[in-house]
């Protein structure tokens, strides 16, 4: 319950340092839901926007809110996009795809001027790699795929290995794009650079969870109130 507290906190601090008349996209996962909560009642008292939802989960919601939205095939780019993460570095560098919204994520996150990330204390970490690595696949050619994964694992020193991402034992998670997602369990990621593009030059990997550069500022909600760090 409090860490459900720190981030409503942190989702009113982002949504009080918007203007009327942006171009909005909205990210996915419990954080976000605080800020598409805030922002439909900001709607309703007249507070005009249009939104971009990064999931089908996150459109249902602003529907239900009348919170007007769009796509990026009518907008091509966008002011802010406000979304949470799963990890934070001190460089704002993120893990992100615990909600299995990655992709998506990331296209909007890259089609805005700004990205706002909100976050509760527990996502601050040293070095990337405490929480797994979410890597969106193509379904065909699966096992190849994880094979390759695990390769660029072992180069990269990874303490553990990779699960396919289930919503029920041999049931695979799939996303709103109709991919798979490993979770590949690092423990540490010291070049997310390198990484990155090893991950990426594999054919099967669609995306992956790390958002390296693309966040310019996060409001963090601790028991002591919300921090708000930049990007140098």
């Amino acid at each position: 319950m409090m860490s459900e507290h720190l981030k409503r906190q942190a989702a009113a601090m982002a949504l009080a340092t918007l203007k009327p008349g942006l171009r909005l996209g909205l990210g996915t996962g419990s954080t976000a839901r605080h800020f598409v909560d805030l922002l439909g009642k900001q709607v309703a008292d007249g507070f005009d926007c249009i939104c971009v939802p990064t999931s089908e989960a996150t459109a249902e919601q602003a529907r239900s809110l009348n919170i007007p939205l769009s796509d990026l095939d009518t907008l091509d780019r966008l002011d802010v996009t406000i979304d949470g993460a799963d990890e934070i570095d001190p460089q704002l560098n993120l893990i992100k795809g615990a909600g299995g919204a990655l992709l998506r994520e990331k296209i909007v996150a890259a089609a805005s001027d700004v990205m706002i990330v909100i976050a509760d204390s527990s996502k601050l970490v040293e070095t990337l790699g405490r929480f797994p690595l979410p890597i969106e696949v193509n379904r065909f050619g699966l096992g190849a795929t994880r094979h390759a994964i695990a390769a660029v694992m072992v180069r990269h020193g990874a303490e553990s290995g990779l699960r396919l991402r289930e919503t029920a034992p041999g049931l695979p998670y799939v996303t709103d794009g109709g991919h798979l997602i490993i979770d590949a369990f690092f423990g540490r990621i010291s070049q997310p650079e390198a990484l990155s593009r090893d991950l990426l030059d594999i054919a099967g990997v669609v995306q992956h969870g790390l958002f390296l550069k693309m966040c310019k500022m996060a409001y963090v909600a601790t028991p002591d109130g919300v921090r708000t760090l930049a990007a140098d």
